[in-house]
């Protein structure tokens, strides 16, 4: 009895530290989950897509959720492809009819809400989609740029039924402009043409094509139990610190496919490996939120995520020197078999002035004087070499690369770093010196300090410094409030931050999409300036509406040196990403536009140290 106890413990403790046992004859042996590891620089916000636009959430919503249209993983210039729709969407002669026809079949992932039965996507799904954008009660920051981007016949008027009679809105009331057709078909009515509707049902506010009943289910909950129809869903949320995405055992057959350019051998090569494989590759998407640039790059480096490539960051500045000197990846790492890529994004940084602050906002000459000092007195260059390692060229504008009406020849006072000019043109405008401790007062006297918010963190706080620097040498105090990012992305929105500074990405190939803050139909949402010219607006009108072409190209001018004149915000920088990855991860492309790549890459488990 004695041994047989001892045989016993031998056996449990064995059990306990997964060693010992065998596999029965004939059973198969349980495969080892492929994980992605990654990480985000900044916390999400939310997972209902009707109400996040940061890039952090979006990124994650843009796997679990589709669109009908999506863009092709490798083509350069940027193609819409279908998801969930058959062909591309059928265009009146006029721009302001578009029919979409959804593919049968298509499941959501399975969920309570459904009471065990499977759910297929159907034409008012896609429509509900659009309708929990204008509810109210939503408090969609995407509304302002739906409507602008496609303006529904109707769409508005129910939601404005809503706020004046202070009532739910109206889900059932009938849109015009949105109508099923049959149980797969909507046909959409726009007020104003709209050339390019194609791009916003591919963007990532229509992504979250949602069941009714999954969001009267959970209420209030929503974000935290996203159910869509992607290669993904939520798993495990531990807010600001872990999200845990799963494969979504409900994912129709979706094969790997691209369209590589001819001349980009990587993504033939890609193509050539991959084509025909079944979405997703990797089982599990684990990310952890790392904001600290020397946690992150350890973290990468130690093999703890697999990649310092996100739509939300790369190799952070402060280590691409070291970890990719003169734009070649370093032997250490070269060693190791890591794997490189650097690109021009399609994107901007910033600085907002809040046009209705008593300081720096206004349309007088004296306060287009002071932003416009501002700007000049900020050292772009000096920006770039320390601030961004030189991963950054000088924006001369608000649009960004790769997209249309961006021309690397323009040339604007954006661009320019001259104090000189910064000091004469404050001077001329009545902010001098009055009590002769080196900075200067407000043209009527009173103490003059900018405010600029600003997170803890130690990327922030270097920016901080450069601008301080930039700004004492003309005479300008300034401060920062310090705060975390979402709630500061919340004050910005309600138009109580008097200066920050931000960096945005492009959503499709559309110029537009960088002068959308400037439209005064914005505010609350794009518009963080709250700036508002008609003359400004009349030219973002004929932009929308106008085909590709000469005269649009003009418009796209005009409308940068608009932007120049007033200066609500003073461009920056168009940042350049440097992408590593381990040598177990393939497949790896960072997307010009749109979010979705997690599904399209393979862990190779071979490669895989030991751990």
């Amino acid at each position: 009895m004695t041994m047989l106890r001892h045989a016993l413990s031998i056996l449990l403790a064995c059990a306990a530290l997964g060693v010992g046992a065998q596999t029965p004859p004939g059973a198969a042996t349980p495969a080892t989950p492929k994980v992605l590891k990654l990480a985000f620089r900044t916390a999400e916000t939310s997972f209902d897509p009707a109400k996040v636009y940061d890039i952090y959430s979006i990124a994650v919503t843009a796997h679990i959720f589709e669109a009908p249209y999506a863009y092709d993983y490798l083509a350069n210039p940027a193609k819409i492809r279908p998801r969930l729709a058959i062909g591309m969407p059928e265009s009146s002669a006029d721009f302001k009819t578009w029919t979409v026809t959804l593919r049968p079949g298509i499941y959501f992932a399975d969920d309570p809400a459904f009471k065990g039965k499977r759910r297929e996507v159907v034409a008012q799904d896609l429509i509900y989609a659009f309708q929990r954008i204008a509810d109210p009660a939503n408090k969609s920051p995407t509304w302002g740029p739906l409507d602008a981007s496609a303006g529904f016949v109707g769409l508005a008027e129910v939601r404005q039924a809503a706020l004046d009679g202070k009532k739910p809105f109206d889900y059932d009331a009938p849109v015009a402009g949105m109508k099923a057709v049959d149980r797969y078909t909507v046909r959409f009515t726009l007020r104003e043409p709209r050339p390019r509707f194609p791009y916003l049902l591919a963007r990532p506010e229509t992504q979250g094509v949602q069941a009714r009943e999954v969001v009267e289910f959970y209420g209030d909950k929503i974000d935290a139990h996203p159910v869509g129809t992607g290669p993904f869903k939520l798993k495990q949320w531990r807010r600001s610190s872990q999200i845990v995405l799963e494969r979504n055992p409900d994912y129709r057959d979706e094969r790997w496919d691209a369209e590589p350019a001819a001349g980009d051998a990587d993504g033939q090569a890609m193509l050539a490996r991959f084509k025909g494989r079944k979405l997703p590759m990797v089982d599990e998407v684990r990310i952890s939120i790392i904001e600290e640039a020397q946690p992150f790059w350890l973290a990468f480096l130690n093999a703890e995520i697999d990649t310092a490539v996100t739509k939300t960051g790369a190799v952070p500045g402060e280590y691409v020197n070291q970890a990719a000197p003169h734009g070649k990846l370093a032997p250490s790492l070269a060693k190791r078999g890591l794997q490189m890529r650097r690109q021009a994004n399609a994107d901007i940084t910033y600085v907002y002035f809040n046009m209705e602050d008593p300081v720096v906002g206004g349309y007088t000459p004296e306060k287009v004087a002071l932003r416009r000092a501002i700007g000049l007195a900020t050292n772009v260059d000096k920006l770039i070499r320390i601030g961004y390692r030189g991963q950054a060229i000088p924006a001369q504008g608000p649009i960004a690369p790769h997209a249309t009406g961006y021309d690397p020849q323009f040339k604007s006072e954006m661009g320019d770093h001259d104090p000189a000019r910064a000091r004469a043109l404050l001077d001329m405008f009545g902010y001098k010196d009055v009590d002769g401790d080196g900075f200067r007062e407000l043209p009527d006297g009173r103490p003059f300090a900018l405010d600029r918010a600003s997170q803890p963190d130690q990327v922030s706080r270097e920016f901080e410094a450069l601008w301080k620097k930039d700004l004492q040498e003309v005479g300008i105090r300034t401060k920062s409030s310090v705060g975390q990012w979402p709630e500061q992305l919340k004050q910005a929105r309600a138009g109580k931050l008097q200066v920050w500074a931000l960096g945005g990405t492009s959503s499709n190939p559309d110029g537009i999409d960088g002068l959308m803050r400037f439209d005064s139909t914005q505010w609350g949402s794009q518009n963080f300036a709250r700036f508002k010219r008609d003359e400004f607006d009349a030219v973002y009108r004929q932009l929308s509406a106008l085909p590709d072409g000469p005269e649009r190209e003009a418009l796209f001018r005009r409308a940068q040196m608009l932007a120049a004149a007033w200066m609500p915000y003073k461009s920056n920088v168009h940042r350049i990403s440097t992408d590593m990855w381990h040598p177990w991860v393939d497949g790896v492309r960072r997307p010009l536009f749109g979010q979705e790549w997690w599904q399209m890459v393979d862990i190779d488990l071979s490669k895989k140290p030991a751990r």
